[in-house]
């Protein structure tokens, strides 16, 4: 026989002895006194038993923190983009060739500056004949007028007189008035932002010659909800942040009286002084209006919980060191912290371990330190 099957023999035999001698002590289970493995008779497992059922009768231990309420100007933030207070189109508003352009892209303009002209072509000579048929009509009429007052002409031929020289003195308005729009002028303070037309192109009536933008006050528009509409009005003052890293002051002039119909905002227009024409149009920009002075708390929103009914709010002790709730409306969040509305003027509130404890629980609370609190969030 093989020596391993007379060992297997061997182990087998003692362990079936050892089991059979009922000395089976489970691991933790024992009445043993750890130090000599004896069981033990002092009333040592009596004492642990008392001191763990002492340790669940303290109170539960909670970090605190008082604070108070302070006075917080909240601002209304909406994104928009800058806008040019006035684009204009210049038109033709008669035909003729583009003889002069005296400007160029980006230039700048006044109110009447000459920005395209069209070749006057015969509306001079139109001029003159108009004029002198003016005057001949009026040496008609003042003949006619002189004979009716000694008797020697009617009446009526007076007045045919008097209608020839009206007839007169309109056509002569309108051959000024066509050959004056071969001028196309600038009709405010501008920028000339786009010229498609070309010298020598032709124009019709309602072709554009040039496209003049007035930046000055430059618009900030933004559309507004339906819900925040309501607490901003015409005149309040503000201030556009722009994506290029400008910053801008103004005052809000308009509000939309009605809704679009497609997203049920309100456009809203911040108006900034723009005199050197530093802001460009179509840039992305946010608006900030301050908007009434309130008393509010802040802390971190970890603090935050919710009760039974999944309102959020806030978990207190009271000066009985009894846990309470308190509800909040959150204003606004800034660097990392909310402001909250609804908590009395000073109030401790739990900052560590309130989702433990229950309304009405008794607490030990520990008051932070800057020990305890090092490495926490802002509060």
């Amino acid at each position: 026989m093989r020596s391993s099957y007379i060992w297997a023999a061997v182990i087998s035999i003692a362990i079936g002895g050892w089991l059979a001698s009922g000395q089976v002590i489970i691991g933790g289970q024992g009445d043993t006194d750890p130090a000599t493995g004896k069981p033990a008779t002092d009333g040592t497992l009596a004492v642990e038993a008392d001191a763990a059922t002492t340790a669940e009768d303290a109170p539960f231990r909670v970090r605190v923190r008082t604070i108070s309420a302070i006075d917080r100007t909240a601002e209304f933030k909406v994104r928009g983009r800058t806008e040019a207070d006035q684009r204009v189109s210049l038109r033709a508003q008669t035909s003729g060739l583009v003889e002069e352009i005296p400007v160029r892209k980006g230039d700048q303009v006044k109110a009447g500056d000459l920005v395209c002209q069209l070749e006057k072509g015969s509306r001079e000579a139109h001029v003159l004949r108009a004029e002198a048929g003016v005057a001949q009509a009026e040496l008609e009429h003042d003949g006619a007028s002189k004979l009716s007052e000694k008797g020697y002409a009617a009446e009526t031929r007076v007045r045919a007189m008097k209608a020839a020289l009206d007839a007169a003195r309109a056509t002569l308005k309108e051959v000024e008035l066509d050959l004056a729009r071969t001028q196309m002028r600038a009709p405010f303070d501008g920028v000339v932002n786009n010229i498609p037309a070309e010298i020598g192109s032709m124009l019709g009536v309602g072709d554009v010659c040039a496209e003049v933008v007035a930046s000055d006050p430059m618009l900030v528009i933004a559309q507004v909800s339906e819900r925040d509409v309501g607490r901003l009005h015409a005149g309040m003052q503000g201030t556009a942040r722009l994506i290029t890293g400008d910053t801008a002051e103004g005052t809000l002039r308009y509000i939309a009286p009605s809704a679009d119909q497609a997203t049920r905002t309100f456009r809203i227009e911040l108006a900034v002084p723009n005199p050197n024409w530093e802001l460009r149009d179509g840039v992305t920009a946010e608006i900030a209006i301050p908007l009434d002075t309130t008393r509010a708390h802040r802390f971190s929103p970890a603090i935050l919980t919710l009760d039974d009914k999944g309102v959020i709010g806030v978990r207190t002790v009271d000066e009985d060191n009894r846990v309470g709730f308190q509800p909040v409306k959150i204003l606004g969040n800034e660097n990392g912290a909310i402001w909250v509305s609804g908590l009395p003027e000073n109030v401790t509130i739990i900052t560590v371990g309130q989702e433990y404890v229950s309304v009405g629980e008794t607490v030990e609370p520990v008051f932070e330190t800057a020990e305890n609190t090092s490495g926490a969030p802002p509060q």
